[in-house]
């Protein structure tokens, strides 16, 4: 089932493109989408705080309980809560999935990791919330290599267009990586004022 259209929608309705494909649609029109899109809206503190924490949400393709976890688990973190939250998520297996080059978005990340194609230090593992480790070697498992989504990753098609993120090491030709350190905020391609989402929890 092609879901493109309200993935566009919704990446209208969040202010990002949520999918390559969506980025074209949203550079034709950057308004939400609706039969009042263009107009002016009103904006209270906790409506900018909700988008901010939905923003977050659908670049990670979580659901709110799956969020609210993760905010209570970066709670406890010495230093920003923010910070720490970003870092939580992005150490999820299907956003490093994502971030390696081996999938074209999060969604086809999360369908890799559940369809059994990945393995974690040789083990399968089908939970896309498993949260990798610094030094967990993860790759595509030796059965699934020839499919063809694993085809085009190991030529680089679904390599991200900037240079991979520094806390990851990649080898597309062996279709594997290894999660080097923990990542720093700057250093993770998230478009999110994450202050805000420590407010939105926080009231």
């Amino acid at each position: 089932m092609n879901q493109s259209r309200p993935k566009v929608k919704k990446s209208r309705a969040l202010g990002i493109a949520l999918t390559p494909k969506a980025v074209k649609y949203f550079e034709a029109r950057p308004y939400p989408p609706g039969e009042h899109g263009r107009g002016r809206k009103q904006s209270s503190d906790y409506k900018v705080r909700l988008l901010e924490k939905q923003r977050l949400r659908a670049q990670y393709d979580i659901s709110e309980r799956q969020m609210a976890r993760a905010y209570d688990r970066a709670r406890k973190v010495e230093g920003k809560t923010g910070e720490a939250l970003i870092v939580e998520l992005e150490r999820r297996l299907d956003a490093l999935v994502l971030r390696s080059g081996l999938a074209r978005t999060i969604y086809q990340a999360r369908q890799m990791v559940v369809h059994g194609h990945i393995s974690v230090n040789d083990r399968k593992v089908d939970k896309p919330s498993f949260r990798v480790r610094p030094g967990d070697v993860v790759m595509v498992r030796e059965r699934s290599r020839d499919k063809h989504p694993f085809q085009v990753a190991r030529e680089g098609g679904y390599a991200p267009d900037g240079e991979t993120p520094r806390y990851l090491e990649v080898n597309l030709q062996a279709l594997a990586f290894r999660l080097d350190r923990d990542p720093n905020r700057k250093e993770i391609p998230v478009i999110c004022d994450e202050q805000l989402v420590v407010e939105y929890y926080a009231r």
